[in-house]
């Protein structure tokens, strides 16, 4: 009898598979990540399809224990299946690239042409004293690949434009806009516009930020910035002039990939045609809704 292709990768996953408690006392079928990297170099397979088959198999992947209270087996494996853009990897992409690695996003595609330098390290979660001069997009590829090898990273070492913004995007299923100047951020939502790909807007400057996520449709970020026309000057966004302490990426990236997992699982309320203002030191979330 002919096997199917994938039938002894099955069987391993089975056969290595084991019955834990979780913290809460009850028993749940996983796999161990050693025992997933040994299937993988058996079985000649990436460790993203060996995580990917086992959750078909409603085996848990060890690390994902703690996802399964709030993340079912099936909502795992579609978090697997699923590609996300990041495109800008400093301060606010990098806590959501880390954000989206552990919670076992399949593919990321990580866009950014900078390279890191000593003003970064208060902030950027890529960051530290052995990347200064190295690409964001490349760091990412290592610090995802320590974090989760269960996570494929795409790197792009280019600055999006309207040339380039929809190979870059393609198959994404929503965009991250981690960028830092307006004119850039208006060509990111019309290319994920055009390919139908929602996208989740994050800004911050001191100790405030907002977040809104936008689909094919909307107005967006007209809302916020006007027809984004206006005269650009670096110096004077409010990023510059206010700094970028470390607490509020962290924030607000916590906020972009919640948005990114509502959409991608179909739950929750998505800030859709509204937006969430921060103000950390005042203690305030507000919303703004837009008719």
């Amino acid at each position: 009898m002919n096997r199917k292709p994938g039938d002894d990768l099955l069987k391993m996953i089975r056969e290595k598979s084991m019955t834990i408690s979780d913290p809460a006392g009850r028993e749940i079928r996983c796999l161990r990540d050693d025992d997933a990297f040994e299937i993988a170099e058996a079985c000649i397979v990436s460790v993203r399809r060996v995580y990917a088959e086992a959750l078909r198999l409603d085996i848990c992947p060890q690390r994902y224990v703690r996802n399964r209270n709030v993340i079912s087996s099936a909502e795992q494996l579609k978090l697997a299946e699923s590609k996300v853009a990041v495109v800008g990897a400093g301060g606010l992409g990098g806590h959501v690239i880390f954000l989206l690695a552990r919670l076992g996003i399949g593919r990321l595609v990580v866009v950014d042409h900078d390279v890191f330098e000593e003003t970064n390290l208060n902030r950027q979660a890529l960051c530290d004293v052995n990347t200064i001069g190295i690409y964001k997009s490349s760091v990412a590829v290592d610090r995802v690949a320590e974090i989760n090898p269960g996570v494929e990273v795409i790197a792009v070492h280019a600055k999006i434009n309207s040339s380039n913004v929809c190979e870059i995007l393609c198959d994404s299923h929503v965009v991250v806009d981690a960028l830092d100047t307006i004119p850039d951020r208006f060509i990111l939502e019309a290319g994920a516009k055009g390919m139908e790909i929602p996208i989740v807007h994050g800004a911050l400057a001191g100790f405030e930020g907002r977040v809104m996520t936008i689909y094919p449709g909307d107005s967006g970020l007209e809302l916020l910035y006007g027809d984004g026309d206006a005269p650009f000057n670096a110096v004077e966004t409010p990023e510059a002039v206010l700094g970028v302490p470390a607490v509020t990426p962290s924030i607000i990236a916590s906020f972009q990939v919640m948005e990114v997992i509502k959409i991608l699982l179909d739950r929750g309320r998505v800030l859709r045609n509204m937006m969430i203002h921060i103000d950390l030191e005042a203690g305030r979330l507000e919303e703004f809704f837009f008719h």
